[in-house]
């Protein structure tokens, strides 16, 4: 709780603050008083970015939904409406689309920067908990956003990723119907979509506050994974860290304005520009990019049973979704796979090798997503998921075992050291 000032200040500010220690609590949480230490590089700066497409995302979107038709016959019409007759709807549609795009890919960076630098071990567990609920929503919002433009690849996408569910033993049908409201994707399914995708971004805001709130709590990681000891190990948030923050907002919407102006629909699908038509399926289904590594482990799975006896205990499609889903739950779990106590991949020779062939794993992964399951493509897709797990389990081992480089003594002797530069 903040302290209460014992006498007002002079002026509008000193009025307020007596009232409701709104600068006072904006200083402490990122202001000259919230320290930080003093080495953070430029990979610290995508939790920041994130939270700028977060807000970029909630606008856009608010603009979208005044003009858009949640109807199944009208839906499409009410997309091109938007692009064609809306002032700056094209621009606003363009912005939402890449940004939804530009949202992962910064995430996606900002959990392999935790993974590299050791984010995750304690006394962050919850902090890192938090990232990965932030992570689930955000594929469940992007999910039901892609469903939204009633293009061939929202309609199938949306029937394929729905009809998961019936793998679940006993009750899976049941739930598919509950899911789409009816018998089919249509209508019913469109409406909650829509009105579940609006909700979702503001619960995704609550969790964030959550996670900011955990990280205040013991202060940011730093790439040497050392804690902070002394006041000189550290700097104020502002101005260091709000300056580097804003070049990298600069940098980021800059690469954002080449997609948004020049390459809008290079991260989409073509065929979502096509109305969606039950009667006739796309040669290929595939997500969006970003969900591609996922989608790769839920086709490459095998039936699991006895070989060569023809007796199986669980089915591909149940195995798929039980790999899918396990693929991310499994990250609830790291700060106990990992128990080494050093934090930072730099002094951790061997699992610096294994951090870059799992990133290459979930690349290829990726890739495998992209292509049709068959032939060569299964294969790769059963070896690289494979390896996605033999990871954690390698992970458990690893830590356990591993020939740790020394550690430096403190934050400012090794930034001292380094001439000042890290």
């Amino acid at each position: 709780m903040a302290h209460k000032p014992t006498t007002q200040a002079p002026g509008i500010k000193g009025w307020i603050e007596y009232r409701l220690p709104i600068f006072s609590f904006i200083d402490n949480s990122v202001g000259t008083k919230y320290p930080c230490p003093r080495n953070l590089n430029y990979w610290w700066n995508f939790g920041a970015i994130a939270g700028l497409c977060l807000m970029m995302q909630i606008l856009s979107g608010l603009f979208l939904a005044m003009h858009y038709t949640p109807e199944a016959t009208m839906a499409f019409d009410s997309v091109e409406h938007i692009m064609r007759d809306v002032n700056y709807g094209w621009l606003l549609r363009y912005a939402h689309a890449v940004g939804a795009s530009m949202f992962f890919v910064v995430v996606y960076i900002h959990i392999f920067r935790g993974l590299y630098y050791g984010s995750y071990k304690a006394p962050r567990e919850l902090l890192w908990w938090l990232g990965i609920v932030i992570l689930l929503l955000m594929m469940a919002t992007a999910f039901m956003g892609y469903v939204l433009p009633w293009g061939q690849m929202s309609f199938w996408g949306a029937t394929v990723i729905t009809n998961l569910f019936s793998a679940i033993p006993g009750v899976g049908e049941s739930v598919v119907h509950w899911l789409w409201g009816g018998f089919a994707v249509d209508n019913p399914t469109l409406n909650r979509f829509y009105a579940i995708h609006f909700l979702l971004p503001f619960v995704i805001v609550g969790v964030v506050i959550l996670h900011i709130w955990a990280l205040h709590q013991h202060g940011s990681n730093n790439p040497l994974g050392i804690d902070v000891k002394t006041p000189q190990d550290t700097v104020p948030f502002h101005p260091y860290y709000t300056i580097k923050d804003c070049f990298g907002f600069g940098v980021f919407l800059f690469i954002f304005s080449i997609f948004v102006f020049f390459a809008p629909n290079s991260l989409g699908d073509p065929d979502n520009y096509v109305v969606a038509n039950s009667m006739v399926t796309p040669a290929h289904i595939v997500p969006e990019w970003y969900f591609l590594p996922f989608y790769a482990i839920l086709r490459s799975m095998p039936d699991i049973g006895i070989p060569f006896t023809g007796v199986v205990f669980v089915s591909s499609k149940l195995a798929g979704v039980i790999g899918m889903f396990g693929s991310i739950i499994i990250f609830f779990f790291l700060p106990w796979i990992d128990g080494s106590r050093v934090r930072s991949a730099t002094f951790r020779p061997v699992y610096k090798i294994m951090f870059w062939l799992f990133l290459a794993d979930c690349i290829l992964l990726g890739y495998v997503g992209s292509q049709p399951p068959a032939g060569t493509m299964l294969v790769v897709g059963r070896i690289g998921l494979a390896y996605y797990f033999v990871h954690f389990v390698a992970l458990w081992f690893v830590s356990r075992h591993e020939k740790t480089l020394p550690l430096p003594e403190s934050i400012s002797k090794s930034v001292l050291a380094s001439g000042g530069h890290h």
